[in-house]
């Protein structure tokens, strides 16, 4: 059975953009190894194939990254493999250098503008290192992937290379429902939701919080998933007694998480545009809040707008308390139902079966002789 390697920085359990491509690398008769890290939260994890987590001494920052690197070089040294899939710019490094040693086709897939994040933009010296890492290996790659095709043109325009496109959508099919009882969910709120492992600076739930006293009492915020600024908003709740208003809930299982998106009333995607990562991103939580039929409140980002404004499935928002207040306001008044036709169209036209077609077309390129 022919190999394939499959690395991340992140927790294996909650990538559901690379599982996805594991499936795909099923379909063609290849095994997969998932080889990420493993943190202290770290969920079970037992698929029908390898599986291999690093325990590092650092969690974050350049230790981390070093340590990674090298781990994941020294693991690919001692293994082989038919195939080199490298996810994100923080994985590329040793997958390149492997490929190179063992003369293996490599595919790399960029799931943002990396050096656009703002963790990385607004840091002098380590975006000068990622962005001298990247300009060093982009040229040399034949196989790359990304997430839209407004990420895909600045790659191109950077570097004179054609992208695939493969958006972050889930497949089609939902878990058995759970009742909002069964979840801890109080049962006659208005829930807004926003999920996700990267409930990072700058995605606006402050201005959310600011918003909720501005909202009729029944509305309240659940956030599930983790992010940087989780700590920061549990103290602003406390500061400003909002603890009957907003629910926190840990990362979950996709299936899991689908059953709370799905008890929801309104789903949130409001990255502000501080940085082009940002600016060009569309994430999975939208395909998600479509599948699960519940209208979505957006900032005024390309992707996500347009996508928002064309199916006419929720409402677009600026940052400032008020206008997100007016926006939940709309929605609130509409009511679900009212969204739910042209919800249910987005999710037909919008799907993971006509993504895998794209994704295998590229995985059968980058293999074959």
């Amino acid at each position: 059975m022919k190999k394939v390697v499959v690395s991340v920085t992140n927790d294996l359990s909650t990538d559901q953009r690379v599982q996805r491509a594991l499936a795909v690398w099923q379909e063609l008769g290849y095994t997969p190894t998932f080889v990420g890290r493993q943190l202290p939260g770290s969920q079970e994890f037992n698929p029908q194939h390898p599986t291999h987590r690093f325990k590092l001494p650092f969690t974050t920052g350049f230790g981390f990254y070093a340590a990674y690197n090298l781990a994941l070089f020294v693991y690919l040294l001692r293994h082989r493999f038919a195939v080199y899939h490298s996810n994100d710019l923080d994985t590329l490094l040793p997958n390149f250098l492997a490929s190179r040693i063992f003369n293996k086709p490599l595919v790399y897939d960029s799931h943002e503008y990396f050096c656009g994040s703002p963790e990385i933009a607004k840091r002098p010296l380590v975006l000068w290192f990622w962005q001298s890492l990247e300009r060093f290996l982009f040229p040399r790659l034949k196989n790359i992937i990304t997430v839209n095709s407004s990420i895909a043109r600045l790659y191109q325009e950077a570097y004179g290379k054609k992208l695939w496109v493969v958006r972050n959508i889930g497949d089609s099919l939902l878990p058995a429902p759970a009742t909002r009882e069964e979840l801890g969910l109080p049962p006659d709120k208005f829930i807004l939701i926003n999920q996700g492992a990267g409930i990072n600076v700058d995605r606006g739930m402050e201005e959310v919080l600011e918003s909720l006293p501005l909202l009729p009492a029944e509305v309240v915020l659940l956030l599930v998933g983790k992010g940087d600024v989780i700590p920061k908003l549990k103290t602003l709740v406390q500061q400003r007694n909002l603890q009957e208003r907003v629910i926190f809930v840990p990362p979950q299982n996709y299936a899991r998480l689908l059953q709370y998106t799905a008890c929801a009333d309104a789903g949130l995607s409001l990255d502000k545009d501080t940085n082009l990562n940002y600016r060009f991103s569309l994430p999975n939580k939208l395909f998600d809040y479509i599948k699960c039929e519940i209208p979505v409140i957006c900032s005024n980002l390309k992707e996500v707008r347009g996508i928002v404004e064309f199916y006419q499935i929720g409402e677009v928002t600026g940052h400032a308390p008020e206008q997100m207040a007016a926006a939940v306001q709309k929605v609130l008044q509409k009511g679900r139902a009212f969204y739910r036709e042209n919800l249910q169209r987005a999710a037909r036209e919008n799907n993971w079966e006509q993504e895998r077609e794209v994704l295998k077309q590229c995985f059968l390129q980058a293999v074959k002789v």
